[in-house]
Formats: C-alpha cells, sequence, structure tokens
C-alpha cells in the first residue's frame, strides 16, 4: 500500500502520461513532473461545478460560433524550464472551461480555450489564485473566473473575473461577481449565485 508521500513524489514525464501511466493514480494534476493528488471536494463544490458547467452550456448563442464546455478534463500547459524530463510536464483539470471546436487535444486544447474557470477549496486556494491564474495567463487564455466558496464550502463569497491582458500575458481583475454571475464573453449569462448553491 502507497503512503500520501510516495505519491506526493511520484513523477511522470510526458511520455509516460501519453502512455497512460496516470489513468490509475486518481485524482491528480501533474506540476513540473510531480504527480499532485487532488483532495475529494465538498458537496458544494461538486454542485456549483455541475451546475456552473450546464448553464454556461446554456448560454451558448444560436448560431453563433462553435463553443464546447466540458469540466474536470486534462490540459497540458508549457513545460517547465529543466533539463530533466520527469521535471518538465505540466497537466491541469480546470474546473470548468468554455473552449472552441478543434478537435480535443490534450497537448494543444490550451489554445483553444476561451475561459476556464476554477472552484476554490481549501486544499486548492492557493494554486487557483496563484499558480494556475499565472499559468492561464501565460497560455493566453481570455478569461479566468475564481469561483471563491466560504471557509465552511457552505456557500459563495464572490466570483473574480480576470481578463488577459494581451501586452504582459498576465490577468487584470476585471470585476467581482457578489450574488450574481453576469458575463458577455464568451458566452452571455446571468447567474445567481442560489442558482449554483442549492442542494
Amino acid at each position: 500500500m502507497s503512503t500520501p508521500d510516495q505519491h506526493r513524489e511520484q513523477r511522470l514525464t510526458a511520455e509516460e502520461f501519453m502512455d497512460g501511466a496516470a489513468d490509475e493514480l486518481g485524482d491528480i494534476e501533474i506540476v513540473d513532473g510531480r504527480v499532485v493528488q487532488v483532495m475529494a471536494q465538498s458537496p458544494l463544490h461538486s454542485r456549483v461545478v455541475r451546475r456552473l458547467a450546464g448553464l454556461l452550456e446554456a448560454g451558448r448563442r444560436d448560431g453563433g460560433p462553435c463553443m464546447v464546455v466540458d469540466s474536470d478534463v486534462a490540459a497540458r500547459f508549457s513545460d517547465a524550464e529543466s533539463t530533466a524530463a520527469d521535471r518538465r510536464l505540466n497537466i491541469r483539470y480546470p474546473d470548468v472551461w468554455i473552449r472552441d471546436c478543434e478537435p480535443y487535444d490534450v497537448n494543444s486544447v490550451r489554445d483553444h480555450l476561451l475561459l476556464v474557470v476554477e472552484v476554490t477549496s481549501e486544499s486548492t486556494i492557493d494554486a487557483d489564485i496563484t499558480d494556475k491564474r499565472i499559468q492561464y495567463a501565460a497560455a493566453g487564455i481570455p478569461r479566468y473566473l475564481i469561483v471563491r466558496l466560504d471557509q465552511k464550502e457552505e456557500r459563495i463569497e464572490e466570483i473574480e473575473e480576470y481578463r488577459l491582458d494581451w501586452s504582459g500575458r498576465r490577468y487584470r481583475a476585471h470585476t467581482v461577481h457578489r450574488r450574481v454571475l453576469l458575463l458577455d464573453e464568451p458566452v452571455e449569462v446571468t447567474i445567481p449565485f442560489d442558482i449554483l448553491e442549492q442542494a
């Protein structure tokens, strides 16, 4: 039986990942080649992800550009700068994304993402507000939403909306949604928080 310490130290190369070495590792992300176990999420986290994905999908415009809404699907981001193959790979599984309709490929899907959403939890908040924000901006994803749950994970405190500053490939805060998420791109939606929260 493996211990959490063994999982924390496990590493994967891009070749190993593509050959399916991560398939039996459970819920993970890969950061600079290091396998990071992802903790089970709260019921509210699960509801928010599921409902938000459905409402974003429903917000696609008839006759508009083709868009796909997915949740918890792998995306490869730029490799870390390292000479060691097992210290370069970066794979994330965003809570929700909207992308164009180009065929999915784990290695290039980041170039087709229009919006990424992460819902915070106690175990992910640091990565969501720092590491992922930097990584997603560097990949050129135009919009990033951070859904902040309260400390007890019983309600949504706020949703931070970031938009890409193309000149510096970093995000700038656009607005903080307090009770209702109002988006105009890539889909136009008005989503009260209570619809996302209700059991």
